[in-house]
């Protein structure tokens, strides 16, 4: 489907409609800013929103049917995630927040049936949370996954685990971590509860962006043992693994946060068509109107960009180079978007008595989250460099 397809479908237009509507009711009423590094209040918050979700049909938008979801593609999910993002608990609401939703995809595709019966059931139902532990303090696994110096070793019934994992968004209350561990086979992911004795969340990152669901935590794996029916998916394959979530878990973070950066847009001209100075309304004059101008513009950038990688997605096509060039762009336009909000909205942008602070600081991380924008930059140049690559972009 096209901009102009997506636009028209009444399906796609009604049910962007009934998600709009479920965030502004229900979700942008209940933000608040005990929730602020408060894992366990914003989780709360979530308990309360997700059975209005579920009544009003709005529920798992990127599982199955068979699973609880609502079976939606990758388009449609983009009109959904978009609207579901204007609120930081509009996506947890969905449950269709990281690190959850690609977490639920890679134990719908790696998990046996008995780790979908104890993981992913209860996950999509959002009994519980969870988290994905890839990233290390240096000189271990950033950007560079090849770096991983988190070891797996074999021992009898199992396998030991040591090394230490930080900035792992969701780790403060989750119930189990998805690990990716070095094995003499190679990269290997392991499904560890952080009920194991040698899972030890050692703090909670204070990070820019308050909100994340269940934080960022710095782990230690100590003497960590876990049966082989932990290892999700198979030995050695952890990194191709990786690659699969990081392709779609990039494109449905600028998804939800599309709908972040229109949010601060919106206030932003509420803010300009009211406020006066010198005797005129400020979107009166052409510097305001400029910058608004330019918010539009990366906006629908944006959208487009999105809309290819979903309907190459929904193809079966490989989006590798596509999700790489989406990631640099939207993170950075995106940025560029709240920023001008904030700027247009003076003092008041600056503040925490508006959200567009907030949704500024929110958005600053996303250009190193999920891989620095340096790094795809350098990768997208290689790619580009060699022969008939890259000819028709």
């Amino acid at each position: 489907m096209n901009l102009v397809e997506v636009e028209r479908d009444a399906a796609l237009v009604e049910l962007k409609a009934r998600v709009r509507a479920f965030v502004q009711r229900h979700a942008m009423a209940m933000e608040s800013s005990s929730h602020a590094n408060n894992p366990e209040a914003l989780d709360a918050a979530l308990a309360r929103l997700r059975p209005i979700a579920r009544e009003h049909g709005l529920y798992l938008p990127q599982m199955p049917r068979a699973e609880g979801g609502m079976g939606l593609g990758w388009v449609e999910r983009s009109v959904v995630l978009e609207e579901a993002g204007r609120s930081y608990l509009g996506p947890g609401a969905l449950n269709c927040a990281a690190p959850d939703q690609p977490n639920m995809i890679s134990l719908l595709r790696q998990g046996s049936d008995a780790q979908r019966l104890a993981y992913l059931r209860p996950l999509a139902a959002g009994e519980f949370r969870s988290c994905f532990a890839m990233t290390e303090p240096a000189p271990g696994a950033g950007s560079d996954p090849s770096m991983l110096l988190t070891r797996a070793k074999r021992v009898a019934g199992g396998w030991l685990i040591e090394g230490r994992k930080w900035f792992i968004t969701g780790a403060v209350g989750a119930r189990f971590a998805i690990v990716l561990a070095q094995t003499e086979e190679g990269p290997t992911q392991f499904i560890v509860e952080s009920s194991n004795r040698g899972f030890r969340l050692q703090r909670a990152i204070a990070a820019i962006d308050p909100y994340a669901i269940g934080g960022h935590g710095e782990i230690e794996f100590a003497d960590c043992f876990v049966e082989d029916d932990a290892v999700l998916g198979e030995v050695g394959k952890g990194l191709v693994y990786a690659q699969e979530r990081l392709q779609p878990a990039r494109v449905s973070h600028c998804m939800r946060l599309i709908g972040r950066a229109r949010r601060a847009l919106e206030l932003a001209k509420e803010y300009v068509n009211e406020r006066r100075s010198f005797g005129n309304r400020l979107a009166e004059l052409q510097q305001v109107q400029a910058m608004v101008a330019d918010c539009h513009l990366d906006l629908h950038a944006c959208r487009l960009f999105i809309l290819d990688c979903a309907a190459r997605m929904d193809a079966g096509v490989d989006v590798k180079t596509e999700s790489a060039m989406a990631k640099v762009f939207v993170s950075e336009a995106l940025y560029r978007v709240a920023d001008r909000a904030a700027q247009l909205m003076g003092a008041l942008g600056m503040s925490e008595d508006a959200p567009v602070a907030l949704i500024l600081r929110e958005l600053r991380p996303f250009r190193i989250y999920d891989g620095a924008t340096e790094l795809h930059r350098a990768t997208l140049g290689r790619r580009f460099l060699q022969p008939n690559q890259g000819t028709n972009r």
